[in-house]
């Protein structure tokens, strides 16, 4: 079926449809990663998301139960240039088209990718609109002009969890037989944001005993469970607006050791004094260079986040910045100097990506320690 994606500028691309049929609106922004597009499209911080893949061909190794971020499918839209028709991989339970069919999820493929990359890249990332059944511009633009955007929203709140479970799985290696769980010597709180799985996965894997509480967990609540370590987890939507979250952490602040990613990491700046702003386009992928400041050593990372610390605003707030990234120069991660607490920007549980960063799970379980 035919399909389309009509910007906000008044930009237009024609495609075909895969996956569900209907009309969602988002704002459209671009991955760089070659694969891992399952845990991409299930990434909660992709929440109101309409993805585009910049490598040209997707769904070539189909979907499995496995490789997934979340309960169900997050990204309000899929943009690929080609969409496999086979999938080969004998871990392939389904293919792409029928996962995103019945996550009710619009896929849309033909279209240059490259010029619409390169668009946002020059206007920056904007609100569009995905349609299956309405190609009225006119009618279309009217409905795009009604979409909030991200700037200003508190979408933690639309993923986080409606209530506390514990997490036990650790990490799985498909290609070996199952390790046996370590110990759990750690207490750990992990706020969800929009938390990722392989997050949780890696927290048990380093022996921690996790539990996962909803975004707005009074900290009062928190601490009296007698946690070793908070952990601040990745999301979507605006730090700034997630009031509620800033005065939690700033209320934890300096009682137990915090550890945040992605959207904890712009929350715990809030809560130390800071600002954050919007990126042009943002940083997605699994290929960004960040140096680590301490060690000098340059390390490629897995990167999902359209929102940045300022980093003038920590200053004289007793922040040292311990990580850069090499693209843009902008702040990647901090530690307090005063307390226990510290946060990176970019994704160190990968899924997808690569796992030079893993060792910031080690660096927590030594501040808890």
């Amino acid at each position: 079926m035919k399909a389309i994606l009509l910007l906000k500028d008044g930009t237009l691309f024609e495609g075909r449809s895969f996956g569900a049929e209907g009309e969602k609106v988002g704002e459209v922004v671009f991955n760089t990663s070659m694969c891992g597009y399952q845990e991409v499209l299930t990434d909660p911080s992709y929440c109101e998301q309409i993805v585009t893949m910049t490598y040209t061909l997707m769904g070539n190794y189909g979907t499995n139960a496995l490789d997934v971020e979340s309960d169900k499918v997050q990204v309000a839209g899929f943009v690929v240039k080609e969409n496999s028709a086979r999938a080969s991989n004998w871990r392939c339970r389904e293919p792409l088209s029928e996962y995103l069919r019945k996550a009710g999820v619009i896929g849309i493929e033909g279209i240059d990718t490259r010029m619409l990359v390169r668009h946002i890249r020059e206007k920056g990332a904007m609100s569009g609109i995905l349609s299956t059944k309405d190609f009225d511009t006119k009618s279309l633009q009217k409905k795009l002009s009604q979409y909030p955007g991200m700037a200003g929203r508190d979408l933690a709140s639309v993923v986080t969890t409606k209530k506390s479970y514990g997490w036990s799985e650790p990490v799985i290696d498909v290609l070996s037989a199952p390790k046996p769980r370590p110990k759990a010597k750690y207490n750990v709180i992990a706020y969800d944001y929009g938390i990722k799985q392989n997050i949780l996965r890696l927290l048990v894997s380093h022996g921690c005993k996790v539990t996962v509480v909803p975004a707005s967990t009074p900290a009062k609540v928190v601490l009296a469970k007698k946690p070793d370590g908070i952990f601040l987890s990745n999301g979507p939507g605006d730090p700034e607006a997630v009031t509620y979250a800033i005065q939690i952490v700033k209320d934890l602040l300096n009682k137990v050791p915090i550890f945040g990613i992605c959207l904890g990491h712009q929350i715990l700046t809030w809560a130390l004094g800071g600002k954050t702003y919007k990126l042009k386009f943002g940083h997605r992928g699994a290929n960004h260079p960040v140096k680590n400041l301490k060690t000098g050593i340059i390390e490629i990372t897995s990167q999902n986040h359209g929102f940045c610390t300022d980093m003038d605003s920590l200053k004289g707030k007793g922040v040292e910045i311990t990580h850069m990234n090499l693209n843009d120069n902008t702040v990647e991660g901090f530690r307090s100097k005063k307390m226990p607490a510290f946060s990176v920007q970019y994704h160190p549980e990968a899924s997808p990506g690569p796992h030079d960063s893993s060792y910031l799970f080690r660096d927590f379980i030594k501040l808890m320690g």
